[in-house]
Formats: C-alpha cells, sequence, structure tokens
C-alpha cells in the first residue's frame, strides 16, 4: 500500500484527483455506500432539487458492473496515460493552463449531457483529451489490437469505430472528440494555423491560485506561441506505443 500511495503522490496534481477521486467514487457506488441514483447527471434533480454536485459526481462516477468493467479500466488507463502526458508535457508547469482545459472541457461534457440526456460524463470527458493529445502527436505511430498500425490522429476515431461496432454505442465518443477538438481549435489550431486571434483564453484569477512554476512560460491566454510550443517532441522522430502486448496498454518502447 506504501508503493500505491507513493506513486499516488508522485503522479501531476490534476492527473492525481481526477484518477484517484474516479476511482473513490466508482468504488463507492458500487458497493452501495452511496446510491447511484445520487451520482448521475440528471437535468430534473439539478434545476429542480438542486443537487448541485451531479455534474461533478457524473464526471467521477462509473457504474462497474460485470458488462462494464473493461470498459471502465480501458478507460481509467486513457485516461491516467493521455492525462499525465498532456500534463506533464505540453503543459509542464504550467497547470492553470492544464486545469483551463479539463475545466472548458468538462463544461462542455455537462452542457451536452444534459440536452442529451447522459448519465455519465466519464467517456466523453476522457476522450477529449485523448483527442487533444492526439492532435498534438499526430505522426506519432500507435499499436492497436492484433497488430494494426497507424497515426495517432487516427486513435479517436478508431475507438469511435470500435465502440460503434462491438458495443453498439459511439454516441459518448463522438461527443469526447466534438468537445476536444472544440478546444483544440479555439486555443491551437486557430491562431496558428489560420492566424486568427486566441478565442479561448485562461482566466488570469486560475493563475492566482496556479501560478506557473518555471520562468519564460507563457499561457495560452497571453501571446500566440510558435507551433513547435503545440508539438512536444517534434525532433524526436516517430514514437511507438504498444496496444495489445505484453506491455502497458499505450507504454513506449
Amino acid at each position: 500500500m506504501s508503493e500505491v500511495s507513493s506513486w499516488l503522490k508522485n503522479l501531476p496534481i490534476f492527473t492525481r484527483h481526477w484518477f484517484g477521486l474516479t476511482i473513490a467514487l466508482s468504488l463507492v457506488g458500487r458497493f452501495g455506500i452511496l446510491s447511484p441514483k445520487y451520482l448521475v447527471l440528471d437535468y430534473h434533480s439539478l434545476f429542480q432539487s438542486f443537487h448541485v454536485w451531479r455534474p461533478a459526481s457524473a464526471l467521477f462516477y462509473y457504474p462497474i458492473t460485470p458488462k462494464t468493467g473493461f470498459h471502465f479500466l480501458i478507460n481509467l488507463y486513457f485516461l491516467y496515460n493521455y492525462s499525465l502526458q498532456l500534463e506533464t508535457g505540453l503543459f509542464n508547469g504550467r497547470p492553470a493552463d492544464y486545469f483551463f482545459m479539463l475545466l472548458f472541457n468538462w463544461i462542455c461534457c455537462v452542457i451536452i449531457g444534459l440536452l442529451a440526456d447522459f448519465p455519465y460524463l466519464m467517456d466523453p470527458m476522457v476522450l477529449s483529451v485523448l483527442y487533444v493529445w492526439c492532435q498534438l502527436n499526430k505522426d506519432t505511430v500507435v499499436n492497436f489490437w492484433f497488430g494494426t498500425q497507424f497515426k495517432a490522429m487516427y486513435l479517436p476515431w478508431v475507438l469511435l469505430g470500435f465502440n460503434l461496432i462491438i458495443a453498439g454505442g459511439g454516441v459518448m465518443e463522438l461527443v469526447g472528440i466534438v468537445v476536444g477538438h472544440l478546444y483544440f481549435f479555439l486555443t491551437m489550431q486557430y491562431p496558428q494555423e489560420f492566424g486568427g486571434p486566441l478565442l479561448l483564453t485562461t482566466p488570469q484569477i486560475l493563475y492566482k491560485y496556479f501560478p506557473n512554476q518555471r520562468s519564460g512560460v507563457q499561457g495560452f491566454g497571453t501571446a500566440p506561441q510558435p507551433r513547435a510550443e503545440f508539438r512536444p517532441n517534434v525532433d524526436a522522430g516517430p514514437r511507438r506505443y504498444d496496444w495489445g502486448r505484453g506491455n502497458v496498454l499505450g507504454g513506449q518502447n
């Protein structure tokens, strides 16, 4: 247990809390410590009964059953891996900017969830973060199950197709792709590739609570940055990630 505790403490702050709260609240619902009906996103309970915690609990709670257990573990891995890579990569030393990305994506997921009556937000939220990472690492080669290989830019769409065919779903993944693309377009693609203004900026108040941790670093809310800033490790050559072998899913060779 001490090793697990030490490992969790060494994770960056937002990945650690998102990962830990997802496990904790999902287990709380699984064992009936709290009734799951009070943890899901519900329009009438939120606005008529003023259950103001539901948008947050719907993010961290996911129903664990024999049918959903494997999907939960896969989502948990995606959460850990891609949130960690973003927080320690592009957003290294800029906790306010990363928190704002999570906050923006979460608000978008809540709005869509209320309109479309989605009770859980884990799927679209995780896919939105994965999508941003994939856009920043488009040429990274990833290995999917059964030895298939493709560039990271196609990974969100492969996951969408996989869930559409195997599980008959795909709507949650599509919402995550839309939300992730909206953030990526407004903060990176539009100002960098189209020469437009920054349409989405980190509120200055967040820098008060989460100040930059290294000198010379500016957030997305100050001034446009060189394209290389948005493409970490662009000179390192393509990396490969294994998905279906004995290594950790998505681990670097």
